[in-house]
């Protein structure tokens, strides 16, 4: 007999981890947009959302990265990562 554990996937545990931080770093909204790295530093330098740089790297508010993805293109209809 063969017994399956139902534990959380990968994906849960990564998205579980991800609900708790309080920040981002550029490579996680680089995962969470599907974008490229330098994509992803053209959008946190354009300020659509709080950041810091902390050492050398960026550190991106959860808080306001969410307001911003809740609202992106909400105005205009457009979409403000792939300029369309």
């Amino acid at each position: 007999m063969i017994t399956l554990c139902m534990s959380e996937t990968h994906d849960q545990r990564t998205v579980r981890k991800m609900s708790n931080k309080r920040v981002y770093t550029v490579e996680e909204i680089e995962n969470i947009l599907g974008i490229s790295k330098n994509t992803a530093y053209a959008l946190v330098k354009s300020g659509e959302f709080h950041s810091v740089k902390i050492g050398g790297q960026y550190r991106i508010s959860k808080k306001s990265f969410d307001d911003w993805l809740d609202n992106v293109g909400a105005d205009t209809g457009s979409c403000q990562v792939c300029d369309a």
